[in-house]
């Protein structure tokens, strides 16, 4: 047969298809690669908010004698090039060069008493092999070349030295200082210089905490603090630092690109940092053994185990796109072929074998297919991302569920020469076998339903679990088989009472809407999982918008929060108040208090929290209220402080607080630890240091008004808007958004081609009730009568299971990732969305059914009957 003759006469049923196949090509190929760079780049937000000390890769070793020291920086260089040509193939691209971003080289002491100080101060010496261009020196100049003086009559080395400018506010070590260090093997440290850093926000300082600032650390069983900080020398003092009488370490930091890691090379990545820990611990290097140090791996695996049930939920709700996109193909294949059926049995009838009926029906199906599918392919590469196998499987398998449906429908139909059925004639009944399998089907759908429920995910499972995968799509086609087999049934109790009046439109239009055809089938198939992943997904979005608002409120505790490390002046409070946009001004000390008389330590707050619950009014979060008081200060407790009554609390002064209830968490403080809620009057003296602010009042102007360079003014507002402009929770709305779309414009497609489909069917019926009187507007209602029901059932059962599914799916699903770290939870269905599909359907039905019999209309009898029919 002649393909091109065939498809100029079946032009627009071949433009639909091609059509079809474009968009859901384009869509299949294009979203995953949406979702996945979605993912690598919240991957590297999250690696450029850990601390480079996590995130970079350090080598490390002690040196315990002179054997093992090194004097110069070029020995330190020399190792440095060795680490990093023993580094695996997966990690060289992560890997910054030497001297960049954060790398660098250090040799540190710890644990380095000061004489004299009763062991209450520690100066420990550090080298930095970049430490000219991390900082500026605020007073006195750089360290020096060492030198030597007598002590105790041994002479000793003199390290020429600089400290942070805390150091000299809290440890009083001013410039021209000269301290003796150590226990036995003594050297002193002549203060030369103050420093500060030129950029203290930079990551590389988080490898180097104890040289930016002093540590504060209250040892057990004494009220007064330890202090500790390191002291900068030169080149020229690491030539006389030796591990033989100290504690010395040294240290090659392998800088990682955060934006070098994806989230699909984890695996990769985690194994060769666990292979190059041990090539490094084979190094030689004396007598001690170089560790690596690196929290990469964790940081890794926990951002993909957060990321997992996320992860598979998207890809479900792509799955579901996937699967009605193939139906509505598999729908306008079926019309393609209904249309050309004519031509084929002609064909067939004149000769034409099997094999050529068929290879021609398929041949004029890939015809539209291929191009359009090729065309979509093309188009996704629009879209930025990594290619995942996905992107060549889904443009794949809508070609060959489209082709290889088309050649079994075809062959099926064209086995025998004008073989014909009459499918309205009687309704078929399923077989015992096929019942069998279907109440399988279900049984296990219901089954895997509750095993989710009560299990949850797979324990300590770092991936997908592909149990969250298939359930829901078990319950799909449950519901599915449900519909199919259970809605003739209550439409025939319907026709009963229609066949009691003694209108006919009625009785007819039910009647062959209750009667179950094959062609029936198809159209829930794609109905119900176009109505239920589009009515789910819309009430995914709803959950996460919540709980994206609930987690800004949590994180910052009001609608604005002034935070600062010192006392806030009355006056600057009164200022604050002054603000345009503030209505209420609540202040609260925050501190690090001291339990009983050791050194257990716990944060505090004191708050009056009944103001606070006035700044909260509205919000989706909210505080307890402080019990009456009894015997002693009244506190709120953290869940690790519980049970133990009345405590010895050490903050201005010593005061006893009682246990008046337990506080999981305190909005915008505290998550997690040991802390205490206390009354705002629980000082003598309270002195603010911050503010919580209710109003929409300007952050910057609040700043303004505090008047503190060190205070930090936190915002509801911005909050919000940190977490929605996150890469993966923007990506998540337009994913969710485009699928919701898509699958509402598939199902009305299917509600057209649906009626296209019937249309011969329909219109020959019309025909023979034509001439027995039937007006045009009984013809509409009989119409509507016979699609209207499937639609609204299908509508229905669609509507109930995607607002199930969250419900259903219960602990699987965990959309925390997409909403800044809270748990989604308690889904409050919008009806606004499934109501406007639902209604979409039937509305598009009801003028489908107008349309279909103003056209039928125009036809004759002759062009709807064949000979004899009216007879």
């Amino acid at each position: 047969m002649k393909i091109l003759p065939l498809a100029r006469a079946q032009f627009g049923a071949m433009v639909v298809l091609a059509l079809l196949t474009l968009s859901a090509c384009a869509l299949l190929a294009g979203l995953p690669r949406l979702v996945q760079d979605s993912f690598d780049a919240n991957l590297h937000q999250s690696l450029r908010a850990a601390m480079a000390s996590q995130v970079d890769l350090a080598v490390r070793v002690e040196s315990r004698s002179r054997q093992e020291d090194l004097r110069e920086p070029s020995q330190f260089a020399a190792r440095d090039q060795r680490f990093r040509s023993i580094l695996p193939a997966a990690l060289r691209p992560m890997v910054g060069p030497a001297a960049t971003g954060t790398g660098h080289m250090s040799a540190k002491t710890w644990g380095t008493p000061v004489q004299g100080s009763g062991g209450m101060t520690f100066v420990n010496l550090g080298w930095l092999s970049d430490a000219e261009r991390r900082v500026r020196w605020s007073e006195g100049r750089a360290p020096g070349a060492p030198g030597t003086m007598t002590y105790q009559g041994a002479t000793i080395t003199v390290f020429e030295a600089a400290v942070v400018e805390e150091a000299r506010d809290k440890m009083g070590l001013r410039v021209g200082d000269v301290r003796v260090l150590g226990e036995s093997d003594h050297v002193a440290v002549r203060i030369v210089g103050l420093f500060a850093p030129k950029d203290p926000a930079d990551r590389y300082w988080s490898h180097h905490p104890d040289v930016l600032r002093v540590t504060e650390v209250q040892p057990p069983g004494k009220l007064d603090l330890e202090r500790h900080t390191t002291a900068l020398l030169s080149d020229g003092g690491l030539t006389a630092l030796s591990g033989e009488g100290r504690n010395l370490v040294y240290s090659w930091v392998l800088p990682v690109d955060p934006a070098a890691p994806t989230s699909l090379g984890v695996p990769d990545v985690t194994r060769a940092i666990t292979a190059y820990g041990r090539v490094v611990g084979l190094q030689p290097g004396g007598g001690s053994q170089y560790r690596l140090e690196t929290g990469l791996p964790q940081l890794l695996t926990g951002y993909l185990a957060a990321l997992s049930t996320a992860r598979t939920v998207m890809f479900l709700v792509l799955g579901g796109l996937l699967a009605v996109a193939v139906g509505v193909i598999v729908l306008a294949v079926h019309l393609l072929a209904d249309r050309a059926d004519e031509a084929l049995a002609l064909a067939r009838a004149r000769g034409g074998s099997l094999r050529q009926v068929a290879g021609a029906g398929t041949a004029l199906v890939a015809l539209a297919v291929a191009p359009a599918a090729l065309a979509g392919y093309a188009l996704s590469w629009l879209v930025p991302g990594p290619v995942l196998p996905l992107v060549h499987a889904g443009p794949a398998l809508v070609c060959g569920a489209a082709v290889g449906f088309a050649a079994v429908r075809v062959a099926l139909a064209h086995r025998a020469p004008l073989r014909e059925r009459r499918d309205d004639v009687a309704a078929s009944r399923p077989s015992a076998r096929r019942v069998t399998l279907e109440v399988l089907v279900v049984g296990l759908a219901l089954g895997g339903a509750y095993l989710l429920r009560t299990r949850g995910l797979a324990a300590g499972t770092a991936g997908d679990d592909p149990f969250l995968l298939l359930v829901p799509i078990a319950l799909t086609v449950a519901a599915a088989l449900i519909t199919i087999r259970c809605y003739p049934y209550p439409l025939r109790l319907f026709v009963r009472l229609a066949a009691r009046g003694r209108r006919a439109v009625p009785f007819l239009g039910l009647t062959r809407a209750a009667r179950a055809r094959s062609g029936s089938v198809l159209p829930v198939l794609i109905l119900l999982p176009a109505l239920a992943v589009s009515v789910f997904a819309s009430v995914i979005a709803g959950g996460i918008a919540e709980t994206q608002r609930l987690a800004s409120w949590q994180d910052v505790g009001a609608s604005l929060r002034v935070s600062s490390p010192i006392e806030l002046p009355a006056e600057a409070v009164a200022r604050v108040r002054a603000v345009p946009g503030v209505e209420l001004v609540v202040p609260a000390q925050t501190a690090s208090v001291q339990l009983g008389f050791g050194g257990e330590r716990a944060d505090v707050i004191a708050v009056d929290l009944g103001q606070w619950r006035r700044v909260l009014d509205g919000a989706p979060i909210s505080v307890p209220a402080m019990p009456a008081a009894g015997a002693g200060v009244p506190a709120l407790v953290s869940p690790e402080l519980r049970g133990r009554g009345t405590m010895d609390v050490g903050w201005q002064t010593r005061v006893k607080v009682a246990e008046r209830g337990v506080v999981p968490s305190v909005p915008g403080f505290f998550a997690r630890g040991k802390f205490l809620v206390v009354p705002y009057e629980i000082n003598e003296r309270p002195t603010a240091n911050t503010l919580l602010i209710k109003g929409d009042a300007d952050a910057e102007a609040v700043a303004r008004a505090v008047g503190r360079p060190r205070a930090q003014v936190s915002s509801q507002a911005e909050s919000l808007a940190a977490i929605e402009s996150a890469p993966l929770t923007g990506t998540v709305r337009v994913v969710l958004l485009v699928t919701t779309v898509a699958l509402a414009a598939y199902a009305l497609v299917a509600v057209v081609v649906t009626l296209v489909i019937g249309a011969a069917d329909r219109a020959r019926a019309l025909a023979f009730l034509r001439p027995l009187g039937l007006t045009e507007r009984q013809a509409q209602g009989l119409t509507v009568l016979e699609i209207l029901p499937m639609i609204l059932v299908t509508a229905l059962v669609g509507l109930a299971l995607g607002l199930g599914l969250p419900a259903a799916l219960g602990p699987g699903v965990d959309l925390s990732a997409y909403a800044g770290g809270v748990a989604v939870a308690g889904y409050s269905p919008g009806l606004a969305t499934p109501a406007l599909l639902a209604a979409g359907l039937a509305v598009v039905a009801v003028l489908g059914a107008y349309a279909h019999t103003a056209i039928s209309r125009r036809r004759a009898a002759g062009a709807a009957l064949r000979a004899g029919e009216l007879a």
